[in-house]
């Protein structure tokens, strides 16, 4: 997650029982390489310790006694200020509960947590954890609407069994989806803020009866690794996609399972899309005939007649005059001979900006692994050969080359 390395996140933990979620967020964002600084509320402590988050982060963590210490006048000033050199970039408050979101909304400070929270002119992240019916009270929510119009950003909280054994909102939200929360504030004014990017991902599916399907064995990984930079570097994400993985937080996911679904989710999100990234495997062909039941062994083999299917990045390349093509349009191009050939012809062929080449006979990249070698040929006649990374690591570097091309 580069968008998190060497981040200041200061990382508030106030009295509920969901404090231990908290030590894994700090050691998750540590691992990320942020630099994470934890204050924790006189009710924290009752369930977590100091050492627990000095342990996972590396760093000191600050407590109320250090309000009152040695360092009392300056203490919030040195974790906040510019002048200290450690500004932060995001103050998290996970869990927050309602006693501590009164506070925020009403500006109080008595705490060092509320002291820093008053000083801190960084975004605030606020992960509510508390009874359901605290949360549904009316001063609670007009405690959230407060601080939501002073721009804060809240995530959750999240429904399901409560430590009352009552079952409702009030969960804090699971670690990797605060983590996709934290992602999207930090990258809001990326290289591609303000802009609207498609992605497709997966496999397309061509039925060959109600059971079977003509498919690929793209695992969609590439596609969701390109929406996630793509959320990081600020920009309103449309996934369409043909596979079950768990979509990036802020992602707009389409489902699709035919090449003739994807084609008319890609016409619709794209006329109003700065960028289209088809990372999508899209079938060549279909079954002509789809049988209306399932084919039986004790009739025979069956004699399958192929057609084409629809060329997505051809249509969209073609479009009328009056219909609205993005702005960068990239390709992918998998193919297991003359790679270069092939994909340097699809490039113009497709009237593509960019296309993204990769060899599927390399059992190290391409399908159904988290890496990838791509070589990215440009319309102007580049080209840029990238070394074996993580599909991660593509992502980045194509978002990067997209935004390049939007300048």
């Amino acid at each position: 997650m580069p968008i998190l390395n060497d981040k200041h996140i200061l990382l508030g933990v106030t009295g509920s029982i969901a404090a231990y979620k908290a030590a894994d967020l700090a050691s998750k964002l540590a691992q990320a390489g942020a630099r994470v600084d934890v204050i924790l509320t006189s009710s924290a402590e009752k369930f977590v310790t100091p050492m627990t988050f000095q342990s996972v982060t590396g760093r000191r963590a600050y407590t109320d006694a250090d309000l009152w210490g040695s360092e009392a006048h300056v203490l919030h000033v040195g974790l906040t200020h510019p002048s200290s050199g450690s500004e932060p970039d995001l103050l998290v408050i996970a869990p927050c509960t309602a006693n501590t979101l009164a506070k925020l909304a009403h500006g109080e400070a008595e705490s060092l947590l509320a002291v820093v929270a008053l000083s801190a002119r960084c975004p605030l992240f606020i992960a509510p954890a508390m009874e359901s019916n605290m949360f549904t009270h009316p001063a609670t929510q007009e405690n959230l609407a407060k601080l939501i119009e002073r721009g804060a950003y809240v995530a959750g909280p999240a429904e399901g069994h409560l430590a009352s054994g009552a079952s409702g909102p009030g969960r804090m939200l699971e670690t990797p989806e605060l983590l996709g929360h934290i992602r999207r504030v930090l990258g809001q004014k990326g290289l591609l803020a303000a802009k609207r990017v498609v992605v497709t991902a997966g496999g397309t599916q061509e039925p060959l009866d109600p059971v079977r399907v003509l498919t690929n064995r793209s695992s969609g990984k590439q596609g969701y690794a390109l929406a996630q930079a793509a959320i990081d570097a600020g920009a309103q994400i449309c996934l369409i996609s043909t596979v079950n993985l768990l979509p990036p937080v802020g992602a707009c996911v389409v489902e699709v399972h035919t090449a003739q679904e994807m084609l008319e989710a890609v016409l619709a999100e794209s006329v109003t899309a700065d960028v289209l990234i088809m990372a999508a495997a899209v079938a060549d062909f279909r079954p002509k005939n789809v049988a209306a039941s399932k084919l039986k062994k004790k009739d025979g083999i069956p004699q399958v007649e192929l057609e084409a299917a629809p060329d997505i990045l051809e249509t969209v390349a073609n479009r009328v005059p009056g219909e609205k093509r993005p702005r960068v349009v990239v390709g992918f191009a998998a193919e297991s001979r003359d790679l270069l050939e092939n994909a340097t012809n699809k490039l113009q062929a497709k009237k593509l900006d960019i296309i993204a080449a990769n060899d599927i006979s390399s059992t190290d990249a391409g399908f159904s692994v988290d890496t990838n070698r791509v070589t990215l040929l440009y319309s102007d006649g580049r080209s840029e050969t990238l070394p074996l990374m993580s599909k991660s690591e593509v992502a980045e570097t194509i978002v990067a080359r997209v935004a390049a091309l939007l300048e």
